[in-house]
């Protein structure tokens, strides 16, 4: 029989997921959708190739190559030489690209601020705390760490 207070947490994981993936995804201030979100917000920490980037995500490279075409032929992302010398070429984020990213990342984080607005800080301290403690354990059982700024 499952833990109760691990069958809460599922509950409330899952209604997290719910609120925050609806919430920013029916905005008319987001420009970028979810994937192009994503792949903007990792690509910013450092150029990767395709493979590299499906790899990241745990996606299919074709499912991961549509989003990139789309973002390239908006001109959100380009293509670079390896500067390890390798044939694959790597993707970075235009200016652009960024401009949008950041723009998006302001209107989310306002968000998120707005929710918040009457906890305490050190209870937002500890939310910030537990949630990454929560990622890293997620991350170090997957063995795919995910970069912080």
């Amino acid at each position: 029989m499952t833990d109760p207070r691990i069958a809460a947490l599922e509950v409330e994981l899952s209604l997290l997921a719910r609120h925050h993936l609806h919430s920013s995804q029916h905005s008319p201030e987001r420009v970028l959708d979810r994937s192009g979100y994503q792949l903007l917000s990792r690509l910013e920490l450092g150029a990767l190739n395709l493979k590299q980037l499906a790899e990241a995500f745990r996606l299919d490279p074709s499912t991961v190559n549509r989003q990139v075409n789309a973002l390239l032929r908006a001109g959100l992302l380009e293509k670079a030489p390896d500067p390890s010398g390798a044939v694959a070429r790597v993707l970075r984020p235009t200016t652009e690209g960024l401009a949008l990213l950041h723009r998006d990342r302001q209107f989310l984080q306002e968000q998120v601020g707005r929710v918040l607005a009457d906890w305490e800080p050190g209870e937002v301290d500890e939310l910030r705390r537990l949630l990454e403690r929560l990622n890293t354990s997620i991350e170090g059982l997957e063995g795919r760490p995910w970069p912080r700024a």
